[in-house]
């Protein structure tokens, strides 16, 4: 997978934008929360760190990632951290018990061991240390995403995170008008394009199959909306997010706050 990918949304490219500051709304909503040490699973470009960096300039950073890309710039960028290019679960090279929080944003749909993963982040974090993490809500998936082994409801979210950690605080990230008017203007495009999947591959084929049509089609998508709704999209920043306490179908993402 190329860096900026449509998995991996860029801060530097505008037809990505209103999924971005989706993401971005995560830091934002944590930036005065956390202290000390952090560890940060799949930050990507490094984005978040930045804000959270911003914030409080004395945290202690970790950084755990796949991408080898990505873990140059973060080495480039915080120099003082402990960038760690490794996949995961495991995580290995974190010792138990030395992380007052941990930080997977949008990460745990890629992750096919879903329990060993929190199992792993569990064990890294100090007693009463927390996980903050996202995942998108299944029920508002506009069509199967073939890089995420799976996405999750809200009973399965809980129910997952409540057997591990022993408060587990699930909140949902939803959009305000103009948020949500990009939302169904995405959801009508993708159902246009899948009206010619005769042979319903997008459902039946396998995950690896799908991976390359799934990212072609993905962007020629979002740069067309761009090109017809700009002036949706350019309104779009991360206060055209907010965290609610329903997590019903109109929530976009799971927000959970996991206290070990």
């Amino acid at each position: 997978m190329f860096f900026y990918s449509t998995e991996v949304t860029s801060s530097h490219i505008s037809s990505d934008s209103p999924l971005f500051q989706r993401t971005r709304k995560a830091y934002e909503l944590i930036k005065a929360k956390v202290h000390g040490s952090i560890l940060e699973i799949g930050p990507g470009e490094g984005y978040g760190l930045d804000i959270l960096v911003s914030a409080n300039g004395s945290l202690n950073i970790s950084a755990v990632d796949k991408s080898k890309y990505a873990i140059q710039r973060l080495k480039n960028k915080f120099p003082k951290a402990n960038v760690i290019q490794q996949r995961v679960p495991p995580l290995s090279k974190i010792e138990s018990n030395s992380q007052d929080f941990v930080i997977a944003f949008q990460v745990i749909e890629h992750i096919k061991n879903d329990r060993h993963f929190l199992n792993e982040i569990y064990r890294v974090l100090k007693p009463n240390g927390t996980l903050f993490l996202t995942t998108p809500n299944a029920n508002r998936s506009v069509s199967r995403n073939p890089w995420h082994y799976r996405e999750y409801t809200f009973t399965e979210l809980k129910n997952l995170s409540s057997s591990i950690f022993k408060d587990a605080k699930i909140n949902g990230i939803t959009g305000t008008d103009v948020a949500m008017e990009y939302y169904e203007e995405n959801k009508k495009s993708v159902s246009k394009i899948l009206k010619w999947d005769i042979l319903k591959l997008e459902k039946r084929a396998p995950r690896f199959v799908l991976k390359l049509p799934y990212e072609i089609l993905n962007r020629f998508n979002r740069t067309n909306l761009f090109k017809k709704h700009s002036g949706i999209i350019t309104h779009i920043n991360e206060n055209s997010y907010f965290l609610t306490e329903e997590c019903d179908e109109n929530t976009l993402d799971f927000f959970c706050e996991l206290k070990k």
